[in-house]
């Protein structure tokens, strides 16, 4: 290993301890280097600036959680891989509190790369169901929902603990959020026109979704993108739009 880069590791590694160890996730770039025996150049040197230090502190971090959810093979039901992954996210969080605020801190101008594969594996899980004619909303809008519920679930555990004590909270809140945006189960009975005209932004869904996993639709690229955005626009207004 380089000197270089043990620095930069040495760094890294001494402000992930301060951000676990302080009350509230705040560190200065002078503890930093304090606890890592390094001048202050050498930080700016690796990090550009303290903000730069805590996104690097977040992704490194998020590596063995995301490491997991890469290593993870799809199930044949991608429902059941969405509530494994909000469970996850969850636990991790509650876990790992001021890492977790600090990833989505306001003040993080840039969204950690973390964040961002969070996301990608989510959305990634959302078109496996919407191919299978699973969930009611495009995937990039269901990714969106899903996202912002579980995100804020997960921060009024860490941040307001003794008010949000329900040990089944995130639990109701992940199927109440899912009941929105996935499909039921099949219904023998069908029932009338309601049914049916609920099912028209499934199908769009689950459309959209196929065209983007086809390699040769025999539409061009441009044509692709209108009819993806219509597809999109069904099945996000839905029955009631």
């Amino acid at each position: 290993m380089s000197s270089t880069t043990s620095t930069r590791t040495r760094i890294l590694q001494v402000a992930a301890q301060l951000v676990g160890d302080s009350p509230d996730g705040d560190i200065s770039t002078r503890a930093v280097c304090e606890a890592a025996q390094v001048g202050a150049p050498a930080l700016y040197r690796h990090f550009g600036d303290k903000e730069g230090l805590l996104s690097a502190v977040v992704d490194h971090g998020f590596e063995q959680y995301l490491a997991t959810k890469r290593e993870r093979e799809a199930s044949a039901d991608p429902v059941e891989d969405l509530r494994r992954g909000w469970d996850s996210h969850v636990e991790f969080a509650v876990r790992n509190p001021n890492l977790y605020r600090l990833m989505n801190s306001p003040a993080m101008r840039t969204p950690p790369a973390a964040a961002l594969e969070s996301h990608r594996i989510l959305t990634r899980d959302l078109e496996r169901a919407a191919a299978q004619g699973r969930i009611r909303v495009a995937p990039e809008l269901a990714a969106q929902m899903v996202m912002s519920a579980t995100v804020g679930v997960a921060l009024m555990l860490v941040a307001r603990p003794a008010t949000f004590d329900d040990p089944g909270l995130s639990r109701r809140v992940r199927d109440a959020v899912h009941a929105s945006i996935l499909t039921p189960d099949p219904d023998p009975d069908p029932g009338t026109g309601a049914r049916e005209e609920a099912e028209v932004p499934s199908a769009a869904a689950r459309l959209s979704a196929l065209l983007r996993q086809a390699q040769g639709s025999g539409l061009s690229t441009a044509e692709a993108a209108l009819m993806k955005e219509w597809l999109d626009r069904v099945a996000n207004t839905g029955p009631e739009g």
